[in-house]
């Protein structure tokens, strides 16, 4: 069954709560690394992958590991704990081993296609969403074909959207990513509902000689400036993010959202190159930062500093429209040059089930974005990850083809001269638009 069929039958359910991450940090959603990968296979050496089998997308025991099968997969530190304890479960359940090697997600492309040919690459990498465009485009991955219809059914809409290219189904999802609004009770005493009140309050609260400011967040980066691109109409690519020569973000609704963000500046009246997440949190934890539009990577160490006192809600509304925030999603994807296909598969979809996604947000706090797992107690019961579940039930998955490289660098300087020179946000954005089509149209030459 085609993929978009596959999307209809199942939106209903897709519309629950949903989330992304694209990295371990949101260092990884600003622009990473848009070389072209190299040494990619061609039609006539990459495997076949599951020929011969049954591609329904049926129970796990509608295939079976290769005899002798065994896996290496991609994971990074900071959540090896996490494929440490699956790796087990699988190993023990399918009798196949499987050896982990720690490598960023954000490197593992660029790594595949060097080292998949050659039969050096991990059968089973993670990957960020955005990085999906370039593996795919150069053949590196198999699709998601034996467990594609639960896979569309098990999880977010916007998930699904993450890990497919091109029409087609690759990733197998297993953690979500967005941001939304920190606050300090001690000094917010009710989260605000819109931006007009985040302006009235950074009135009474800012105080520029007292470095104290109602607000803070990284305003020259277009990842946490997205709500107010995106929230009247704006986008980046149209096409739920596939069309490359539709560019939204000089739009009436982009160019609205953009006249509400450049009032801010009255509430933090700093320029956007002197704020960094260093500064930032240390503002926010010694109670001088109010407000912080930040994600999950921060928890931690919030409620550390502010124990009771940290306070998370959605965004506040943009023009009085919904803030829409921009997603990312970790995707498991398989090698198009494994040995053991079968047994690679069965792993990616092992290592994103439900029980999965529970076990990797108890170890290290991620954000699931399997449906049943978000109605899970574990996740509705904890007042910040279904708040960042909330948020990202109103976010758009970030674009997966590989002229989304081209976004970062027009966009993220369209909008210091915004913030900081007070350009109009229209000549700002017809500008980056412009540009990005150019570097659009260079690389399709």
């Amino acid at each position: 069954m085609k993929l978009k069929k596959l999307m209809v039958l199942t939106a209903a359910a897709s519309m629950a709560l949903s989330v992304t991450a694209c990295g371990s940090n949101n260092n990884g959603n600003n622009g990473g690394s848009n070389s072209t990968a190299t040494n990619a296979p061609s039609e006539s050496t990459a495997p076949a992958g599951n020929a011969g089998t049954d591609n329904t997308g049926a129970e796990t025991t509608q295939i079976t590991p290769e005899d002798g099968a065994t896996l290496t997969v991609w994971e990074s530190k900071e959540e090896r704990a996490f494929t440490d304890a699956i790796a087990k479960e699988f190993t023990e359940k399918y009798n196949v081993p499987v050896k982990i090697e720690e490598l960023s997600p954000v490197q593992q492309v660029t790594k595949l296609s060097q080292d998949g040919p050659s039969g050096l690459a991990a059968d089973v990498i993670l990957i960020p969403h955005d990085n999906l465009g370039r593996a795919a485009s150069a053949q590196l991955l198999l699709p998601n074909d034996v467990f594609e219809q639960e896979t569309v059914k098990n999880n977010t809409e916007s998930s699904i959207t993450g890990a497919s290219y091109d029409g087609l189904l690759y990733g197998y999802p297993r953690a979500a990513e967005t941001y939304a609004l920190y606050y300090n009770k001690s000094l917010v005493t009710e989260a605000p509902k819109s931006f007009d009140d985040v302006l009235t309050f950074g009135k009474t609260f800012t105080d520029k000689s007292k470095n104290r400011y109602g607000i803070m967040w990284e305003v020259g980066n277009m990842y946490f400036d997205y709500p107010f691109i995106a929230s009247n109409g704006g986008y980046l690519f149209g096409d739920n993010g596939t069309n490359k020569d539709d560019i939204g973000i000089n739009t009436d609704g982009a160019i609205q959202g953009l006249s509400e963000f450049k009032k801010l500046k009255e509430i933090l009246p700093i320029n956007s190159g002197d704020i960094n997440p260093d500064i930032k949190r240390s503002l926010f934890n010694s109670g001088d930062v109010a407000m912080d539009i930040n994600g999950p990577w921060e928890l931690a160490g919030y409620k550390k500093a502010l124990g009771d006192n940290l306070g998370l809600a959605p965004l506040p509304t943009v023009g009085g429209k919904t803030a829409i925030s921009l997603a990312g999603f970790k995707i498991f994807a398989v090698n198009a040059y494994t040995q053991y296909p079968n047994a690679a598969k069965l792993y990616a979809e092992f290592a994103s089930s439900k029980d999965a996604q529970l076990k990797l947000n108890k170890l290290v706090g991620s954000i699931p974005t399997n449906l049943e797992a978000l109605e899970d107690p574990q996740i509705k019961d904890d007042p910040y990850v279904s708040v960042f579940a909330e948020q990202a039930n109103n976010s758009q998955p970030m674009p997966s083809i590989p002229e989304m490289g081209n976004v970062w660098s027009p966009v993220n300087a369209a909008l210091p001269e915004i913030w900081d020179k007070g350009v109009d946000p229209k000549t700002a954005m017809d500008k980056a638009a412009q540009q990005i089509k150019d570097l659009n149209n260079g690389a399709s030459k």
